[in-house]
């Protein structure tokens, strides 16, 4: 899937919905619950969610994948994890401001 900023997705096993930040050119194997992600205004394929894939989605959290070059904004969470190329996406954490002293 080629994806690019501003693009809605939904998984297929569960209500998690995501919009892409960031995202490089090449052709990307997305999934949430262990399913491929799709259009947001597509047709879902259902089915089950994966057990390995069932850690949940959090509503307002960013994730990213190892070298951040792919950033997902969650606008609906679910129960299925996001993951790229079967590497599970983490949080992003938020960047430490300096102190004033």
């Amino acid at each position: 899937m080629e994806l690019k900023a501003g693009s809605r997705l939904k998984s297929g096993v569960c209500d998690t919905q995501v919009m892409v930040i960031a995202a490089p050119v090449d052709d990307l194997d997305l999934t949430c619950g262990g399913a491929a992600l799709v259009d947001v205004a597509g047709d879902a394929p259902g089915g089950a969610i994966d057990a390995d894939h069932k850690n949940g989605t959090q509503i307002g959290k960013r994730y990213v994948n190892e070298d951040a070059t792919l950033e997902l904004l969650c606008t609906k969470p679910g129960e299925g994890s996001l993951a790229l190329g079967g590497a599970p996406l983490t949080l992003k954490e938020a960047k430490a401001l300096p102190s004033s002293d």
